[in-house]
């Protein structure tokens, strides 16, 4: 099983390790109820040093991402900005889903998931071969991510720019941008490990609470965040999985990978929809949605702390309504329809 440079140090602190795609990592420390709320109401620390980065290197940087990503990196290019994107198939399904970084000078940053790391390191390396773009895996760095709506108060210490939404801060080979998978406000910090420890000592020894994989789970859930490989993954186009914002189809002219596959895809008859029940019992994952008309099945459950009932995402039928039900059990469980966004549609 792999580990995290922080792996002695989540055992120091306590955390319950368990395997998450082949990583030994913390799923809590102690309680996920009270660092779920640590998050919401003040900050948290996430060892998400487990995710895959990769740094672009050449001239046609830009060109190799405008057909790479339904996304159009040209919205963020020379401007210290990241990007949110699915990235697809040629058949439009979706690989994986990742953030492009702008790192200056003309040159990108990806970020992707764990489990899909070395895919996605043979993909980006095929794709970017005509285009004579390099692929650095950077597969010895350090990504922490400090999020609650406390986060900036600490992250000011470390750089003295002001850091607005989207704010990306490189030098001195530390990136701090404000991205995360929380709903909160947040920063994730991208180094090497030397510099990554004495982040980790500081935000600590702070009265940070670290957190683990338990409650990253009912934050993103809460926020509306799709888990790669749960909520949606190659079977899957973004019609289906409420990204289609992702497909820029502004420049007529650009071409790029699933493009015309999509176009066949984008009256899907399933989407991806929030629920939540007040009625007991969570749903997890695979269980059988019913409603008047159609049907579909739940991707993602928990028992919501912020919001005190039980919230997930289900892919049913586009002709849902208000209200339907789902089996826990062999019991029928009222559920009634939202966006998947509970921050909004439940606050």
């Amino acid at each position: 099983m792999k580990a995290t440079y922080l792996n002695s140090k989540h055992k120091d602190l306590g955390g319950f390790m368990v395997d998450f795609s082949g990583w030994e990592m913390p799923l809590h420390y102690g309680s996920q109820l009270n660092e779920h709320n640590e998050v919401r109401t003040n900050v948290g620390i996430f060892d998400v040093s487990h995710m895959a980065v990769f740094d672009l290197n050449g001239e046609k940087q830009e060109d190799f991402l405008r057909l790479l990503l339904p996304n159009d990196i040209k919205k963020i290019n020379g401007q210290n900005k990241a990007m949110y994107s699915p990235m697809l198939n040629y058949e439009g399904g979706i690989l994986d889903d990742l953030i492009v970084y702008y790192l200056g000078n003309k040159s990108f940053r990806i970020v992707s998931n764990c489990a899909t790391r070395e895919k996605n390191l043979s993909w980006l390396s095929k794709i970017a071969e005509p285009f004579d773009v390099g692929i650095d895996f950077k597969s010895d760095y350090s990504i922490l991510a400090l999020q609650g709506p406390n986060s900036h108060k600490l992250i000011k210490s470390h750089i003295e720019k002001n850091i607005s939404k989207f704010y990306v801060h490189n030098t001195d080979d530390v990136m701090i941008a404000s991205t995360g998978y929380t709903g909160e406000l947040g920063y994730e910090i991208i180094c090497d490990q030397e510099k990554g420890i004495k982040f980790w000592n500081d935000f600590i020894s702070n009265d940070v609470q670290p957190i683990g994989l338990a409650a990253r789970d009912t934050l993103r859930l809460e926020a509306g965040l799709n888990l790669y490989g749960t909520d949606m993954d190659q079977t899957n186009t973004p019609y289906d999985s409420n990204i289609g914002w992702t497909i820029d189809l502004n420049d007529k002219d650009r071409d790029f990978i699933g493009k015309n596959a999509l176009e066949e895809k984008k009256d899907s008859k399933k989407i991806l929809k929030g629920f939540y029940t007040e009625e007991r019992g969570v749903l997890r994952g695979g269980a059988e949605v019913i409603f008047e008309g159609g049907s579909g099945v739940v991707t993602s459950g928990t028992w919501s702390p912020t919001f005190k009932k039980n919230i997930g995402f289900c892919r049913v039928d586009k002709n849902c309504g208000e209200i339907g039900s789902a089996v826990l059990r062999d019991k029928k469980i009222t559920i009634k329809f939202c966006n998947t966004n509970f921050l909004e549609s439940l606050k």
